[in-house]
């Protein structure tokens, strides 16, 4: 037997050898088959190599499509020139597309941002705007290196939502008036009130009819064209409506306008002193403050959406950040839009096929390469079409069925998307998203602060029972309790809190004050309070014997008792993790259960007995808090009173 043991641990040796050698000689076996094949093996590589980068490139046109009427369309929406959103366009493809953040995700300025811009263009001017934005960059990159890229997750989709929309309704009324060559009121509470005279006006002006129709067939074009079929349905919708826009505008008889844009190289304007003076008044702070909050959210929030939509590396948001905070550095310093990641772009790089950073930095080239050396081309664009896009885009944003879905599965998390909505349309984005953060984290508390109360009476004793998480909201609550059991008249009260999970100050001390006004007023009162695992010293050891009891007063060794029937037992605790300290007790040294009292005379089951016997042998736990404040002595009619609990 043991020589064939002998035999099995050679043969197994053998086979390990033989298998290691196999490991060793592959690689060899591989490098000479490479060599061998030669040319062939090269070929295919090569043919490999050439497929991926011709579906990089391709899908770089798709994206650059889709980014230069919304580049445009973003400017003008956010009253500045058209070529600063192409050059914010340009940065967030050679400067952003570059960086190793997110690998299919495309930057650019995006019409999230556009009514922010355009609040703080009217207020502060475009040179100043510069600086808001580099300063928003410079923040950026600081959050991304002490690696705060993920706190951005840390919020509530409610809130996400709530925002987008708020961004999205505002947009789609300002784009109205562009729609039809005319020049948005102002606020969005101003534009919203003047769409009755816009409307007058397009019924009465022939050219803003014209204009109007233009938007409207934009608009058709971008919801029903991704279900044309064929290849013809693989076109951007946005190209299809800028082509048919630029055809109807050269028609004779039609006097649309379209967009002018001058010379790229001489839009750029680097901030002077006087600009970055600006930084002194408190207005201009908090704006940095907002687009550094509002762009890093919409790139990571974009950047989780688009990881959904592909299944190659993962976002490393940190790095994302500081790649975001790099393209609104050199964006602030050359006078563009502020850059962030935008949803359309990047979903039409996923579906083109893209699988590197190459399609998107690609992009930017392709916009840098058109403004410079075909701008003519630009000037036949109509600015209706545009608007048309844009309005689309903020249709998107808004997502009014997300509204019913979310009625749905949350009420309270509807109430929140809500609210930030409308504060947002009624005051300003910052102050919207702020508030919706606050009511969020409200309505988390509301939720955790789940607090199960119950009073009730039984014999000659008030009952209040809590369990869940009590914390200061639920004090109302807690306080009726309290009072309830104090109005019924009982001559004992007990509350028991050890189903409380988590009990706050504010709780906390009003259970304890109760208790001593109450006993200040001669009612008993038992308070069993929540704590760590129990010390387990003085409890087992003092357990009743089968018919044993313990008088009140008087201190039990383990083991050991007053004669049967003498005293009450109900004190003395037998299981772990309630109790109290030896000498907090009637007996001296008995310890308290939770829930669990015997009385004199009565026979201690064989399970308890069991388990007294168990922790009798268990050592104490260290730092073990057990409260139990009632500590008169028993009266002497007690022991023919019926147990507390059972």
């Amino acid at each position: 037997m043991s020589g064939a043991h002998a035999r099995g641990r050679t043969r197994s040796a053998k086979s390990a050898k033989s298998a290691k050698s196999a490991k060793t000689a592959e690689p060899a076996r591989s490098s000479r088959l490479a060599k061998s094949s030669g040319p062939a093996t090269s070929g295919t590589s090569g043919t490999s190599g050439t497929s991926g980068l011709a579906t990089e490139i391709s899908a770089s046109l798709v994206v650059f499509l889709v980014a230069l009427p919304l580049c445009i369309g973003v400017a003008v929406a956010s009253g500045v020139r058209p070529e600063l959103g192409i050059i914010s366009g340009v940065i967030g493809g050679l400067v952003v597309g570059a960086v190793r953040g997110s690998t299919l995700q495309v930057s650019g300025p995006a019409a999230g941002l556009a009514a922010l811009v355009a609040e703080t263009v009217a207020e502060h001017g475009v040179a100043v705007l510069a600086v808001i934005v580099l300063f928003a960059g410079l923040l950026q990159i600081v959050l991304g290196l002490i690696r705060l890229g993920r706190m951005f997750q840390a919020i509530s989709i409610a809130v996400v939502q709530g925002m987008l929309a708020g961004i999205g309704l505002p947009l789609m009324f300002s784009q109205l008036y562009p729609m039809a060559d005319a020049k948005a009121p102002g606020t969005p509470i101003e534009n919203m009130a003047g769409v009755p005279d816009l409307t007058a006006r397009i019924l009465t002006d022939r050219q803003a009819m014209i204009a109007t129709l233009l938007g409207a067939v934009t608009i058709v074009l971008s919801f029903v064209w991704k279900k044309v079929p064929g290849p013809l349905g693989k076109i951007p919708a946005a190209l299809v409506a800028v082509a048919l826009g630029c055809v109807v505008a050269a028609l004779p008889g039609v006097d649309v306008r379209t967009l002018q844009v001058g010379n790229l190289l001489a839009s750029v304007q680097v901030p002077g002193a006087e600009e970055f003076g600006a930084l002194a008044e408190p207005a201009v702070l908090t704006s940095v403050v907002t687009f550094t909050v509002i762009a890093s959210a919409e790139s990571l929030f974009t950047a989780a959406a688009v990881d959904r939509m592909h299944s190659g590396p993962r976002t490393r948001y940190n790095t994302e950040l500081i790649a975001q905070g790099a393209g609104n550095t050199l964006a602030g310093l050359v006078g563009a839009l502020p850059v962030t990641a935008v949803v359309a772009r990047s979903s039409a790089n996923v579906q083109a096929g893209a699988k590197t950073r190459l399609s998107r930095t690609l992009h930017g080239l392709w916009l840098l390469a058109f403004a410079l050396l075909l701008p003519q081309v630009l000037a036949l664009i109509p600015i209706s079409v545009l608007a048309g896009v844009l309005v689309h885009s903020g249709w998107k944003l808004l997502a009014p069925g997300e509204f019913p879905k979310m009625w749905r599965q949350d009420r309270g998390e509807f109430a929140v998307m809500t609210l930030t909505m409308l504060v947002i349309v009624a005051t300003a984005l910052l102050e919207g998203v702020l508030i919706g953060l606050a009511a969020g984290i409200l309505l988390a508390a509301l939720r955790m602060s789940q607090t199960v109360i119950r009073q009730h009476s039984e014999g000659d004793t008030a009952q209040v029972v809590m369990a869940g998480n009590a914390t200061f909201l639920r004090l109302p609550q807690v306080i009726e309790a309290l009072e309830a059991a104090a109005a019924s008249g009982r001559p004992r009260i007990r509350l028991d809190l050890t189903g409380v999970t988590h009990l706050d100050h504010a709780c906390r001390n009003q259970v304890e004050e109760f208790t001593a006004q109450q006993r200040g007023l001669g009612t008993r009162v038992e308070l069993l309070m929540p704590g760590p695992a129990a010390d387990k010293t003085g409890t087992a050891a003092r357990a009743p014997r089968a018919g044993n009891g313990l008088t009140g007063g008087t201190a039990a060794s383990p083991g050991t008792g007053s004669t049967s029937g003498s005293g009450l037992t109900a004190w003395d605790a037998v299981s772990p993790g309630v109790g109290s300290t030896a000498g907090s007790g009637p007996a001296g040294g008995g310890g308290f259960t939770a829930g669990l009292g015997l009385t004199a005379g009565v026979a201690v089951p064989d399970d308890l007995r069991a388990e007294a016997a168990a922790l009798s042998a268990a050592s104490p736990t260290p730092g073990a808090e057990w409260f139990y404040l009632d500590t008169r002595p028993l009266p002497d009619d007690y022991a023919g009173r019926p147990p507390l609990v059972g």
